[in-house]
């Protein structure tokens, strides 16, 4: 009898433990299934790990004001009151899954969108007009900004604000100066108001020799919107962008990203959604424009974006370019049947040192390469 209740104690143990194990395998932590369920049933697998850490809206300076305290990054906040960007899943070499096909919007697959990027608090109203900044590690946080600003510091970060330039720009970094981050901001303008014979140019310039940090940021309108060689540019939703003929009586020439080379340093495009609607026959050029205009392109990383429009989606530095990687991105067909109005990449350097073209697909799930060099 003794030996019968040993036994029916220890199957009752093993059962209740095999079924502890199936219900967590089967039912996935809070975070897994919000992420998880962004993505169509039968599209592609979205990652349950979120992109790098936000900094969260608490911090030292009150809504609406400037503070010339240095501006360390803000402590990581655990319940920002946007929700949280899901990161879809990269491929490659992380061990990811690597086809992501059926997503109805950026957003459906954990991209950026108007819900994950700009402010996450109250902001208050202020008309600057021109605003040059001369003061080193200044912290302007809270403010819902009419003008633009023009930086002459070091260490200057703009978190948690709205810019509505009346400007060449929106955010503009001066040669010489150093450690501009733009956080969780909206960036945008006014149509046919710009001083480009109505359009705006830059939403976001780095003049200086060093990168900057673009994060989380809500930009649209202005016609190259992110100008930089070197920079971290990162979780950014760039959309409507906006056509217009120059003062040279031309169609602006519109990308959501573009470098002109010669830079020194290095310029990552990590996890953004990069739209450029702009027809070909108004001015498009690329959603990301590697160009060498004013020197060779180098050590530029291209990783994980949503990618669509242009007359190509991507134009990759041409002759001489090296250390190019672009890797596990979606070239949506949301405009064009190739992504760009004429394909998907142009001016690909194949024998570039350091040149990488891996997984990238169109979101049908094709994978997609770069002609060959003619």
């Amino acid at each position: 009898m003794s030996r019968r209740t040993s036994r029916n104690s220890l199957t009752g143990l093993l059962f209740a433990a095999l079924v502890a194990v199936l219900c967590a395998a089967c039912s996935g932590s809070g975070s897994d299934r919000a992420a998880s369920s962004k993505c169509p049933g039968d599209g592609p697998t979205c990652r349950t790990s979120g992109s790098p850490a936000s900094p969260g809206p608490a911090a030292s300076t009150a809504v609406g004001e400037a503070t010339d305290r240095p501006a360390a990054s803000p402590s990581p906040s655990p319940a920002p009151t946007k929700k949280p960007a899901a990161t879809a899943s990269a491929g490659g070499t992380s061990g990811a899954p690597a086809a992501r096909v059926g997503c109805a919007s950026p957003g459906a697959c954990g991209f950026p969108d108007a819900d994950t990027t700009g402010p996450r608090i109250a902001l208050k109203p202020k008309k600057t007009g021109y605003w040059a900044i001369r003061t080193d590690g200044l912290v302007i946080r809270g403010q819902d900004i009419t003008g633009s600003l023009d930086i002459y510091a070091n260490n200057v970060t703009v978190i948690d604000s709205k810019i509505t330039s009346d400007s060449w720009w929106g955010i503009n970094l001066r040669p010489g100066f150093s450690g501009l981050k733009v956080l969780h901001t909206e960036i945008t303008a006014v149509p046919g108001k710009g001083p480009d014979n109505g359009g705006v140019d830059y939403a976001v310039s780095n003049m200086g020799g060093s990168s900057i940090e673009v994060g989380w940021c809500d930009v649209s309108v202005f016609g190259d919107a992110l100008s930089m060689g070197q920079g971290n540019l990162h979780d950014n939703y760039v959309h409507d962008i906006e056509p217009f003929v120059n003062l040279g009586g031309e169609w602006q020439h519109t990308n959501t990203v573009i470098s002109g080379g010669g830079n020194t340093g290095h310029l990552t495009i990590r996890h953004n959604t990069l739209l450029n609607a702009t027809s070909l026959k108004q001015g498009a050029s690329g959603s990301i424009g590697l160009f060498a205009d004013t020197g060779v392109v180098r050590n530029v990383t291209v990783d994980d974006n949503w990618i669509a429009g242009g007359a190509y989606a991507l134009y990759g530095g041409s002759t001489g370019a090296t250390g190019i990687k672009v890797t596990d991105n979606i070239f949506s067909t949301e405009y064009h049947p190739a992504s760009g109005g004429y394909g998907v990449v142009a001016h690909w350097n194949h024998s570039g040192a350091g040149n990488v073209w891996r997984n990238n697909r169109l979101s049908d799930g094709r994978l997609v390469k770069p002609e060959p060099a003619a």
